[in-house]
């Protein structure tokens, strides 16, 4: 508990520093700049903005207040990461939803590291470390490995670097963005995994993918299931292969001797229960009539 004390001890100290016009710190070489590098800083909610390139754009409310009730009993555990804009100005880096529920509880301040960095490096920040949390979807992923490649003109290769995945794997959650939007929308829901999707991006046609979409969520289908359905959908539905019952070996001997006594090859089928059909092909009139006068015992 002491040692808690301290920290919050000290964070408002630097507070205070901050609170300073005459030491207003803007750059890693301004005087008292190494005093808040690699600290925690209390600093107040009312000075700190929303960061514009959050690539994150909802927020579950229940999880909020789960988050709030826990940050009342523990305190905020995690620091949240900021930029300095101005004097007593800061804009969020990091930590929107541990901020967010710091609001609902009516907190007046939260800890947080201070980063000075222009727009672009603000942004790479933002998306770098918004990757890396275990909670997003994948199109969330998806959005914001495109938007590192637009805005900060990295290639896969350099992506792959910055975030530590393989390009195969970036390759794969930007191939989610070719889906069609409403399905996109199913996956930021929860409704389908990346599974689901990298299945559907193989279905060219849209209106196909919103087909097997919709059967995905009515049937609750599993990932094994929606690549069956992709397969059929590009190459036709597998043939049924129909096993016939095997013929009991006692009615073998018989359909030798019919064929023989009737001359023409007999075919016998017989189900399961015991039941069955003789057939007795023939090309014409006359050979019906001659196999009817030998049936009838004419002959």
């Amino acid at each position: 508990m002491a040692k808690a004390t301290k920290k919050q001890a000290l964070g408002r100290g630097l507070s205070a520093l901050l609170k300073d016009p005459q030491n207003d710190i803007n750059s890693a070489e301004d005087k008292n700049a190494d005093k808040l590098v690699g600290h925690i800083v209390e600093l107040e909610l009312s000075s700190i903005e929303v960061n514009p390139f959050q690539p994150r754009t909802s927020f579950n409310e229940d999880a909020l207040r789960e988050l709030g009730s826990s940050i009342k009993e523990l305190g905020v555990i995690q620091p949240i990461t900021v930029r300095k804009l101005d004097f007593d100005k800061y804009q969020l880096v990091s930590g929107e939803r541990r901020y967010r529920a710091s609001k609902l509880i009516g907190l007046e301040t939260i800890p947080a590291y201070i980063r000075i960095a222009n727009d672009q490096e603000s942004l790479e920040m933002a998306l770098v470390e918004n990757i890396q949390r275990q909670d997003l979807d994948p199109i969330e992923i998806a959005l914001s490995y495109q938007r590192l490649i637009d805005e900060i003109s990295l290639t896969q290769e350099q992506l792959s670097e910055r975030v530590g995945k393989n390009r195969s794997t970036i390759a794969n959650y930007l191939r989610l963005l070719k889906l069609d939007p409403i399905i996109q929308t199913g996956m930021r829901d929860g409704f389908l995994g990346m599974g689901h999707g990298r299945a559907l991006i193989n279905v060219d046609d849209p209106q196909i993918q919103l087909e097997i979409y919709e059967k995905i969520l009515k049937n609750s289908l599993s990932v094994r299931d929606t690549e069956k359905l992709v397969k059929e959908a590009k190459n036709g539905p597998e043939p049924k292969t129909v096993s016939k019952p095997a013929i009991p070996v006692t009615y073998k001997k018989s359909i030798k001797e019919f064929t023989d006594y009737l001359g023409t090859k007999v075919d016998v089928k017989v189900q399961k229960n015991g039941k069955g059909k003789l057939t007795i092909p023939f090309s014409s009139e006359e050979e019906f009539n001659r196999i009817k006068k030998l049936i009838q015992g004419e002959e």
